[in-house]
């Protein structure tokens, strides 16, 4: 009833939303009625996982808390998302996971999103952040040829087996996402663990293999020469690597 009470407070505008928790190794995804939402206070527990919708551009939290392997999964977009948090606590492995899409063969990948992260008091041995650019779909595989008709055993002539088709491109990677993070002073640079890679080319689309020309069958003495086998297509090119995203580090 708690949780039903909360989501509730989250459908209608922030201000009303105190408070949200999200129980040990579950996941909640936060209503996307608002792109802008203020939380008094909001704990994911151990091995949880709080989503955050594409619609949502800013998130203003008093009080954080992060429990062990917990995380803040943070939905592509293309509009920067604006995380504020008063007080942060993060305990070991948690992270704010904001990586892109793979790409599909209607798709193209998604880059990591852009977040303006700002930490005003921080308490952690750790803070992980990922923004890595989604992989590149595959090429398409090529078609392989058909395969010729055979010949009669004293008239007609077999058929050339046909060529195979080229395999398509691999799609290109996205890039990394764009990270302005804002730190206390105190907090040392190397405590800091953020992934911006591109995405993955995509890999290159087989060739497709070559039809086998007609051969007769069936004939004691005679028969009518086997037609030419066709010839296989080529693999496609694989796709670009993303570019790496950005890091921008502000201290406070």
């Amino acid at each position: 009833m708690r949780k039903l009470m909360l989501l509730a407070a989250l459908i209608t505008p922030m201000a009303q939303a105190e408070s949200l928790e999200v129980a040990a190794h579950s996941m909640l995804r936060l209503p996307n009625k608002s792109a802008s939402v203020h939380l008094e206070q909001l704990r994911v527990a151990d091995s949880a996982t709080l989503l955050l919708p594409a619609s949502l551009t800013e998130l203003k939290i008093d009080r954080l808390e992060l429990g062990r392997d917990a995380r803040i999964a943070i939905a592509p977009a293309e509009h920067e998302l604006n995380i504020v948090a008063g007080h942060a606590v993060l305990a070991e492995g948690s992270e704010f996971s904001a990586p892109g899409a793979p790409g599909t063969y209607e798709r193209a990948a998604r880059p990591g999103r852009n977040l303006d992260l700002r930490l005003e008091a921080l308490e952690a041995e750790r803070l992980a952040i990922d923004a890595r650019g989604g992989a590149g779909a595959p090429g398409y595989f090529g078609l392989d040829g058909a395969n010729g008709t055979p010949g009669g055993c004293t008239w007609g002539q077999a058929s050339r087996g046909a060529n195979g088709d080229d395999g398509g491109n691999g799609h290109d990677g996205a890039a990394g996402g764009r990270i302005r993070l804002s730190v206390p002073e105190g907090f040392a640079q190397e405590r800091i663990v953020v992934r911006l890679d591109g995405g993955a080319p995509g890999k290159p689309g087989a060739a497709g293999k070559a039809g086998r020309g007609g051969v007769s069958k069936g004939c004691l003495v005679y028969s009518t020469d086997a037609g030419a086998n066709g010839r296989p297509g080529q693999a496609g090119q694989p796709g670009l690597a993303g570019a790496s995203g950005e890091l921008i580090l502000q201290r406070l």
